[in-house]
């Protein structure tokens, strides 16, 4: 399918994997906002299937839509927002649950959606949701990083100002806990033990919300970075954000009664 992104300047094709049974049923459901890495090419959003058979294999009802993250052959944006016409993190905030609402039985709140990203996918996931707490319930990052990085992976990208530096860096400190007083969001980030390029960042990264008293998940497993561990992962870490959701959303319906 193709949503119409404003803040792409045109569309944003995306593919959706709707639970079993969903046109029998008047049930909404939560959506998994899913982000591959990059470098990528434009069609690199539909070789995902795996999310959605994760939720299978885990016994989860969900929505799942993977969005395209690259509009160019290797091209490496980083789901940052560039100008006008190429602002990623508008476009996957906003357009694109816009879209998703507007056409399918979702749960249209916070509580209804969790991001989630792969590699620099997971970066944009935590920098897009941890910016937009009243739209995402949950961010995961799977073996993703928190400063945007050049195509390497290994250096930390300098986009020629303070304020883009700043916004290519994901937020940690004290006003984030402050946010998440009010709009408390589950993060969860795990990265493979032989990891050359991301272990450190993860870990520095786990320290750093530790210190500023924000609640997460961290974890390391067996392996490198690679497909043969996220696969191994998305069940678990899939239903962990779903029952995330679902936590949060009793949470504030009980607040909601007093």
């Amino acid at each position: 399918m193709s949503c119409s992104s404003p803040a792409l300047g045109g569309a944003l094709p995306a593919l959706v994997y709707l639970p079993a049974g969903y046109a029998n049923t008047t049930e909404r459901f939560r959506v998994i906002y899913f982000l591959h890495g990059l470098p990528a090419g434009p069609s690199s959003y539909k070789p995902n299937t795996f999310v959605a058979n994760a939720l299978v294999a885990g016994g989860q009802r969900a929505i799942v839509v993977t969005p395209q993250g690259a509009r160019s052959p290797d091209s490496d944006r980083e789901y940052l927002d560039w100008d006008a016409s190429e602002d990623w993190p508008a476009a996957i905030s906003h357009d694109l649950p816009n879209c998703i609402d507007k056409r399918f039985r979702t749960i249209r709140t916070r509580f209804g959606r969790a991001l989630v990203g792969v590699s620099a996918g997971g970066f944009g996931a935590f920098n897009i949701g941890l910016r937009n707490l009243s739209t995402f319930g949950a961010v995961e990052s799977w073996s993703g990083y928190f400063a945007a990085t050049d195509p390497t992976g290994e250096h930390i990208l300098r986009l020629g100002s303070a304020k883009a530096d700043a916004g290519a860096q994901v937020p940690h400190g004290s006003s984030l806990k402050h946010e998440l007083t009010t709009s408390p969001v589950y993060i969860a980030f795990y990265v493979g033990a032989a990891d050359a390029r991301f272990l450190n960042m993860n870990k520095q990264f786990d320290a750093a919300l530790t210190r500023s008293g924000v609640p997460h998940v961290f974890q390391t497993y067996p392996g490198g970075h690679s497909s043969a561990l996220w696969t191994a992962q998305a069940p678990a870490w899939l239903g962990a954000a779903l029952e995330a959701l679902w936590t949060e959303a009793k949470a504030a319906a009980a607040a909601a009664k007093h």
